[in-house]
């Protein structure tokens, strides 16, 4: 089953958790991290700047961007408001410190949003995956089932769903097909086809 671009992007957005933060990930030990080790972005060519190195008229550009980021969650967002109101030492400390604490309660909403939706769909890998993440309770699992566990859990629970398809022996031919088609196929093939693609074989 050959999916268009477009298809492809309704099915990569359907497998985007509530409230999934695209702020770059946690790495071992961030929130502790120095200012000689956190860097945030400034200038206009793009570059990385250690917190410390930045200009005072930087680091309030840089959280002015984390402000105006569509994809910054509640709690970062309330934090670099904050931030932006306080002295430019607040400012950066959000920057090295605060902003990532802040991400770890961002996190633990859309893990825990995502966990509330999997158990009324009754995706049972997403649910494992979800709640594995939360008991462990770092910033570092939660990050990574963001970004990557929770998507290879839903395509397993996607493909359990084109399976219990194929097994009902009362479905057409070409519904046969597709799933067939499908069933090997990637997390955002098999998203589209239990959201959208079987409704249309068969419509």
């Amino acid at each position: 089953m050959r999916l268009t671009r477009a298809a492809l992007t309704i099915a990569a957005t359907a497998l985007t958790p509530v409230l999934l933060l695209t702020t770059p990930a946690f790495a071992a030990g961030t929130a502790a991290a120095s200012s000689t080790t956190v860097a945030a972005t400034s200038g206009t060519d793009g570059s990385s700047t250690p917190v410390d190195e930045m200009s005072d008229d930087d680091v309030r550009v840089a959280i002015a961007r984390i402000i105006a980021d569509p994809d910054t969650g509640k709690a970062v967002y309330a934090a670099a408001q904050a931030a932006l109101d306080g002295t430019i030492e607040d400012q950066r400390y959000f920057l090295e410190t605060g902003r990532w604490i802040a991400q770890f309660e961002d996190d633990r909403v859309a893990t825990s949003r995502t966990l509330h939706i999997a158990r009324q769909n009754n995706d049972k890998a997403v649910i494992r995956e979800a709640t594995k993440a939360l008991d462990t309770g770092t910033p570092e699992a939660l990050r990574a089932f963001l970004e990557t566990g929770y998507r290879l859990a839903q395509a397993e629970d996607d493909r359990v769903a084109v399976a219990r398809i194929l097994a009902d022996p009362a479905i057409s031919d070409a519904l046969r097909a597709a799933a067939e088609d499908v069933i090997d196929g990637t997390p955002e093939e098999l998203r589209y086809f239990i959201e959208v693609g079987q409704y249309e074989v068969d419509g």
